[in-house]
């Protein structure tokens, strides 16, 4: 694993930050750089920071290992292996982390003293398939996706028979009870709430003939309504994780889908959309982005897990 290596042109502005509408002007830094913290990874996924401790945590899925970056020292280390093939991470509301696992088809939650505690891994008496990413609202209740990708394969898990549809869930903070809130979805996959949390942003990765991003509202006792279509990657742009700032923009994994004919160099990265869904920025890189997320000192560095390496920007708002 390598550290330390800044990546793109050193003019500023950055080159690799490109503004598709003008309103981005707004968000973008006149003078920062994207920076790569680290590579040699071969799957980077579900990046989450710890402010209290001042590091990131990256899964590497194929790997089976969480990696911690550290500010302080710029250095990578092993935070868990193995890992269960750990994919998506999250903060609950007591800042524990919180872990969504393909092998275990499971998601814990890491105790203050490292002991691991089982959330969910069945639902109706059958096995989740392989939770993917999750997210939290401010009552404490955890919401989770649940495609198949980790049982597809020796890859990122283990080969296995889905028992249950693609579906999205949500675990009860109170209770603990755990609720199948849709199965409708194709491949759900990355998941936000608006900064009111009165929106839920899904990303549907197997929707056809392009990825979408569904929009719903999102009432206080967890009921989904009114969905309607947010973002249509509209040809062969590869929506993954996304995260929301401040202001209500979506910030979305992005790249190439691997269809022939796609332009892997204007696609790789993370396209950023206003709270209306009109694209007004593009950050490039040079490899495909799976997952991303804001932390920092004061919130307003985007960390980029990005296929082989992981990669931040300074950005002119902070996360949601």
């Amino acid at each position: 694993m390598t550290q330390g290596n800044l990546f793109g042109s050193l003019r500023c502005p950055d080159p690799a930050v490109e503004v598709l509408h003008p309103d981005f002007l707004k968000l973008r830094l006149f003078s920062a750089s994207v920076e790569r913290l680290a590579t040699g990874l071969r799957w980077a996924e579900g990046p989450v920071w710890f402010g209290d401790g001042r590091y990131l945590l990256v899964s590497d899925i194929p790997n089976d290992r969480i990696l911690r970056w550290d500010e302080c020292t710029g250095q990578l280390s092993v935070f868990r292996q193995p890992s269960n093939n750990a994919n998506g991470h999250a903060r609950d509301h007591r800042g524990r982390l919180i872990s969504c696992e393909h092998l275990t088809r499971r998601v814990t939650r890491t105790e203050y003293d490292g002991r691991i505690t089982v959330l969910a891994d069945r639902f109706d008496g059958k096995r989740l398939n392989s939770p993917n990413d999750i997210a939290c609202t401010r009552d404490g209740a955890i919401w989770f996706t649940d495609p198949d990708f980790g049982i597809g394969g020796h890859w990122e898990g283990e080969p296995a028979t889905p028992e249950r549809p693609h579906g999205v869930y949500r675990i009860d903070a109170a209770s603990g009870r755990l609720d199948c809130v849709l199965d409708d979805l194709a491949g759900p996959n990355g998941l936000a709430f608006s900064p009111d949390e009165r929106t839920l942003y899904l990303v549907e990765s197997r929707a056809r003939p392009h990825r979408k991003v569904w929009a719903y509202d999102h009432a206080s006792d967890g009921r989904l309504t009114n969905r309607r279509l947010h973002i249509d990657a509209d040809g062969p742009g590869a929506l993954d994780g996304i995260a929301c700032d401040a202001a209500g923009n979506l910030w979305c994994g992005w790249g190439s889908d691997g269809s022939p004919g796609a332009d892997a160099e204007a696609l790789d990265g993370v396209r950023v959309f206003d709270p209306s869904g009109r694209p007004i920025g593009h950050i490039h890189l040079p490899e495909r982005c799976a997952n991303l997320c804001f932390g920092g000192a004061k919130g307003n560095r985007l960390f980029m897990a990005v296929s082989h390496s992981i990669y931040a920007l300074y950005v002119n708002t902070t996360g949601a």
